[in-house]
């Protein structure tokens, strides 16, 4: 069955400019001789526990106990407070008559949260989640995806997915699944659609109105 899969942060949610800003106020404490900016624009789509373990490791400083817990429970405070939808998001979810599902690497709870926050859970319409808990090794490993087309009862080549970070289109793309880049959040950097491209992105879209006619066209793609 044909699916349509949907990162969560910076494809349905506008979360990765609150998350990046929080991160870098918190490692400015924590890891004071990195930059914090810099390192992260490479870390996009990673779990917060592998972006701090990579972090950690190119600082002579610790970071304190149970970091990891203590920047997600920050972050999602404040995406509880500031959080918004992506521009045209809801429209494209109604509009595109494909079974759907979300594909994220942050924990089920801010997944869970991040919809309800924006709304999108009802036009999602109790759509599968999967979350990086599911799973040893997260994106931008594929076995995410591999264990949402498995339990979706599809196959990889029936699942088109979105993504914005080079991880998540490097795993879906890796899993067998054709993949669109999307350029639209507020927090992406000059250069992202060439990166995604590079990554294994089929196509890449910078507005949600132009997602429905690329689905379309993969609906008409050869079938093997």
């Amino acid at each position: 069955m044909e699916t349509l899969i949907f990162d969560c942060d910076g494809v349905l949610v506008d979360s990765e400019a609150i998350a990046e800003a929080t991160l870098v106020t918190l490692l400015g404490e924590w890891l004071p001789d990195l930059d914090a900016d810099t390192v992260l624009s490479q870390a996009l789509g990673m779990t917060t526990a592998d972006i701090l373990c990579h972090l950690e490791g190119l600082s002579v400083h610790c970071l304190p106990p149970a970091a990891s817990e203590r920047v997600d429970d920050t972050i999602e405070a404040r995406l509880a407070r500031e959080l918004q939808a992506i521009p045209g998001v809801a429209e494209a979810i109604a509009a595109i008559d494909l079974p759907k599902a979300v594909v994220s690497n942050s924990r089920r709870r801010r997944v869970l949260a991040s919809l309800a926050t924006t709304g999108l859970d009802a036009r999602l319409d109790g759509a599968p989640i999967f979350t990086a808990e599911q799973v040893a090794r997260p994106k931008p490993d594929s076995a995410l995806y591999r264990l949402a087309a498995e339990m979706l009862g599809t196959t990889p080549m029936n699942c088109l997915v979105v993504e914005d970070s080079v991880s998540g289109v490097t795993a879906a793309h890796a899993a067998g699944m054709t993949v669109i880049g999307f350029t639209g959040a507020s927090h992406v950097q000059p250069g992202q659609a060439e990166r995604l491209q590079e990554a294994g992105a089929w196509r890449v879209i910078e507005r949600m109105q132009d997602l429905e006619p690329l689905v379309k066209a993969w609906n008409r793609r050869p079938q093997a």
